[in-house]
């Protein structure tokens, strides 16, 4: 036991373990227990499909990730930004992918990846942070302090018992996935969970344990905590991968998600985001880059998931909060748009170009009009994936996207 500790450290180690919001002591020998009880009466244990949400925080520009390269106008609204016909990627005779996002083009081929074309919603909102808060609600009529992932973590039976029922990889926790019950851990990186066990932890625990009912919650909860991440730290330290990932940041978070996911801590969301979408101006590199880190990771973490015989129980789902206006401005940029494709990864998708893309013929003030209602893709998710209740999640009822192949 390390007692060179600073009361310092204790109350810094402390404060984190609070920030962590984990606060189930034994939480994976209860769900152990409860599994077996679960089995023991013949009923099915819980299904453990897992969802992925991917976020392209900026903007992307779906028009020049998803090309029409057989559409004139195309080129005439973008006479510096067009991608040359003869370097687009090809998905049909009509409608190919930026070169630098081609990485998914075997995916595409193999079943295991879709594009959603038109996305949005009604009176779109240009607001990067009023639009990402209507993707993350799912309610683009008033603001709520819940999300969509919240609610429906909310309605799991293991997040009581599971402080670990979702995660994200990140800085900052989304309100996608604040909950009404459910608190969620926010780690920048997996050794946010590791600096919680070992030798430190140990003392830490030791002082934890010490009597004194004016900080029973807090000295509870710590406690709580230092029972998870010991767990997690072992099961993590199991990981091998085959696979080697990108060195950029979106593709290390992606591989410790899939270090998560092989651990088996019965994690069923995980959130990530990558920036850097917003291209007012110099977009053509820029965009390239992003589209090329965004391709190279999720392709390699689709590999790893498959290495490690996960990728059955694996959904990921990518979006923006929007897409970016259809003609080029005088920066050689593009600016905040409407509609724009999501992107879907899992082997029970219908895969390929799913939907219309939109006309380049008939703007909505100069933006691309949407025919697919964001919430119907989140229904079709929450319904054929999760198995969850859509419209006590969302609010209302949207009809599905078909996206999930049942049975």
């Amino acid at each position: 036991m390390n007692l060179k500790l600073s009361r310092r450290d204790l109350l810094r180690q402390g404060a984190t373990f609070i920030a962590l919001g984990i606060a189930a002591p034994g939480w994976l020998a209860r769900l152990a227990s409860a599994d077996i009880q679960t089995r023991s009466k013949g009923r099915r244990l819980p299904d453990d499909r897992i969802l992925v949400v991917v976020q392209l925080s900026g903007g992307n520009d779906g028009l020049n990730t998803i090309i029409p390269y057989t559409e004139p106008r195309y080129r005439q609204l973008r006479p510096t930004l067009a991608i040359p016909e003869n370097q687009v990627v090809p998905l049909d005779e009509h409608i190919g992918l930026h070169p630098s996002f081609a990485k998914v083009k075997p995916l595409v081929e193999a079943g295991q990846f879709a594009v959603i074309q038109g996305v949005g919603y009604p009176n779109p909102n240009r607001s990067h942070f009023r639009s990402m808060e209507i993707w993350q609600t799912a309610n683009p009529d008033k603001v709520v302090g819940t999300g969509w992932l919240g609610r429906y973590l909310d309605t799991l039976p293991d997040s009581a018992r599971n402080p670990l029922i979702g995660i994200t990889l990140g800085r900052e926790n989304p309100v996608a996935m604040t909950g009404q019950q459910v608190s969620v851990p926010c780690v920048a990186s997996l050794e946010d969970f590791k600096s919680l066990a070992g030798e430190e932890a140990e003392a830490l625990h030791a002082v934890y344990a010490l009597q004194d009912s004016k900080t029973a919650s807090v000295r509870a909860a710590t406690l709580k905590a230092l029972d998870a991440a010991e767990i997690i730290r072992q099961r993590v330290g199991q990981y091998r991968s085959p696979v080697e990932y990108p060195r950029t940041p979106f593709a290390q978070a992606l591989q410790q998600i899939a270090q998560l996911i092989a651990a088996g801590i019965g994690t069923r969301v995980f959130y990530c985001s990558t920036g850097g979408f917003d291209t007012h101006a110099q977009q053509a590199r820029t965009h390239a880059v992003l589209l090329q880190n965004v391709a190279e990771g999720l392709s390699a973490f689709w590999t790893d998931l498959q290495a490690m015989g996960k990728a059955d129980k694996v959904l990921v789902l990518a979006f923006s909060e929007f897409g970016r206006r259809v003609a080029e401005n005088g920066s050689a940029g593009t600016d905040h748009g409407a509609a724009a494709p999501m992107f879907a990864m899992g082997k029970s998708i219908y895969a390929g170009l799913l939907g219309e893309h939109p006309s380049l013929s008939d703007l909505q003030d100069g933006d691309l009009r949407y025919h697919i209602d964001f919430r119907s893709v989140y229904a079709a998710v929450l319904e054929d994936w999760l198995d969850a209740d859509s419209q006590q999640v969302l609010g209302g009822r949207f009809d599905k996207v078909s996206l999930i192949r049942r049975g």
